[in-house]
């Protein structure tokens, strides 16, 4: 008995000193894929690398040459950086879906929404306002009333009219109507109403008739040759369309005010979808007339122009629909392939279109908080020309980090557009609050972890810009600003960006640095040289 136990003493010893070993070491690397329980499974391999930069790129589905552009010039640059290269991660920032309405079929080309045109009424006068039989009890008298639209498809105004009183004796009111379009201040259509001179009375309006002008549809619809700006019925102006969003003002010139009434109460006759009337939000004046009250006070009366074009447009509309699936279906194969060639895009779940770059923006932050360890966030655009050795080397000079922070060239008291592709019609201020410009600023990561916490609840506005000048009004970031974040397309020594390049431009402006380090500064006598000179 004694011998056994002198012989299993040292296996008991050797087990005990070789259970005590595996408890001081650390667990050996599992490979990837190895299950559920595999620590890599659960946490995505970037994810152990600390940046202490990353740059969200917004691009297009289509603007895969700008993408290729940034591959073969500052982001190559960066990859082949001895010090930069594991530090900066870049992400190009793509939705996931395209648009699948034609660019010919939307409401506007920065949006998704149908041009729902409908039944449109053709070859006769259209009365845009209307009241019903029992409407005339109840008017409230105001001294001003406006009332905005917007023109989807061209349209001729061929009267303005004010509502009839039924309590007048005749007409016995004097009352000015002018036709504005948005932004300007000068009247198109101006129709004068008094006792002696009131018009041809028409159901329950008073109407004059007015100089006739084509007020074109929004930009980017359907296309039909009727004009590329306002112009006279007749005229020929040829060109690009341009969109038409108007307000009718109705000011009394009596002291008993003018017959009039909330929008919401009146019967409105779009044409079958020609037009929409723009109001404001419930308790807000309109944004062209502080002094005007929401509501109408009369009308107008309109044909639409060049009916056979749109019955032809609506009568191919599903042949455009089938074509233009396909080539989604084509780009999104294409967009598969570039990310899986690359590994440097970020699909997030949003319909492509400029409307939804806020939104895109959102989702990535939640992406790079969710996926991501990292000090800054940077943000551009895939058109602009990015130096991100100058970006470090300033960060290293002006010691800008911290909590809160946020590094760019700012715009201060930017008033709100109200028509054209930056049209804001949701924030009802005249002027935004400081925003910095898009093509590039910086971030800390406690604003970004912010704005992913919060994207399910922060509005979105017409551009990302501008709806980051919003968000961050509410927490109040320590702003930085710095000027060579150019707001312009334009070259200045030692920028850190500058925006709005074509493909060609961004890579004969990489060429200029490569060769003299400052493309701004650059005195070679090149034909590159020349060439970009030209075109800046």
């Amino acid at each position: 008995m004694r011998n056994w136990l002198v012989l299993l003493c040292p296996c008991v010893l050797g087990a005990a000193l070789h259970l005590w070993l595996r408890l001081r070491s650390p667990p050996p690397a599992r490979a990837s894929g190895a299950g559920p329980a595999d620590q890599t499974a659960l946490f995505p391999q970037w994810k152990s690398n600390r940046y202490d930069v990353v740059v969200g790129v917004l691009s297009a589905r289509n603007n895969r040459e700008l993408r290729n552009v940034i591959r073969n010039t500052w982001l190559k640059h960066l990859l082949a950086h001895p010090a930069l290269s594991q530090r900066v991660l870049v992400k190009f920032i793509i939705g996931a879906r395209g648009c699948e309405v034609p660019v010919e079929d939307r409401e506007d080309p920065y949006s998704c929404r149908l041009l729902n045109i409908t039944s449109p009424v053709l070859n006769q006068e259209i009365e845009a306002f209307s009241l019903s039989e029992d409407a005339s009890s109840g008017l409230s008298e105001d001294r001003v009333v406006s009332v905005s639209f917007r023109v989807l498809y061209p349209i001729v105004i061929t009267s303005l009219g004010v509502f009839y009183d039924a309590s007048d004796a005749g007409f016995q009111r004097n009352v000015t109507v002018k036709l504005y379009q948005a932004e300007q201040e000068e009247a198109l259509f101006v129709a004068r109403f008094s006792p002696p001179s009131c018009g041809v009375q028409v159901n329950k309006l008073w109407y004059k008739p007015v100089e006739q002008f084509i007020l074109p549809e929004v930009q980017g619809t359907m296309k039909t040759g009727a004009g590329a700006v306002l112009h006279r019925v007749g005229a020929c102006c040829p060109g690009q369309s341009q969109s038409f969003e108007g307000t009718i003002v109705w000011e009394s010139q009596d002291l008993h005010g003018l017959v009039s009434r909330n929008l919401h109460k009146v019967a409105v006759n779009d044409g079958g979808g020609v037009l929409r009337v723009i109001t404001a939000g419930e308790g807000l004046l309109p944004h062209e007339f502080l002094e005007g009250v929401e509501g109408v006070a009369g009308g107008f009366i309109y044909t639409i122009q060049e009916g056979d074009a749109l019955l032809r447009s609506l009568h191919s509309r599903p042949q455009r629909m089938v074509t233009h699936l396909r080539g989604l279906r084509e780009e999104d194969a294409l967009l598969e392939e570039e990310g899986r060639a690359h590994d440097d895009i970020v699909f997030v779940d949003v319909v492509d279109t400029y409307r939804n770059v806020p939104a895109k923006l959102l989702s990535f932050y939640r992406w790079t908080m969710e996926t991501t360890s990292f000090r800054l966030l940077l943000k551009t655009d895939d058109d602009c020309y990015i130096d991100l050795e100058a970006v470090f080397n300033r960060i290293a000079q002006k010691n800008l980090d911290g909590p809160n922070f946020w590094w760019g060239n700012f715009r201060l008291n930017w008033a709100v557009d109200r028509t054209g592709k930056w049209q804001e019609l949701e924030y009802p201020s005249p002027a935004y609050p400081a925003f910095a410009c898009g093509s590039g600023y910086v971030i800390s990561r406690d604003i970004v972890d912010w704005l992913a916490s919060n994207s399910g609840r922060l509005k979105t506005y017409q551009g990302e810009d501008v709806s980051m000048g919003i968000w961050m009004a509410a927490i109040g970031p320590r702003r930085h600003q710095d000027s060579l974040w150019l707001c312009e397309k334009t070259c200045e020594a030692g920028m850190l960006s500058s925006p709005q390049y074509s493909p060609r431009e961004l890579s004969q402006l990489w060429e200029l640095k490569e060769l003299c380090g400052d493309p701004c500064q650059c005195e070679a006598r090149s034909q590159t040289t020349e060439v970009l000179t030209r075109e800046l």
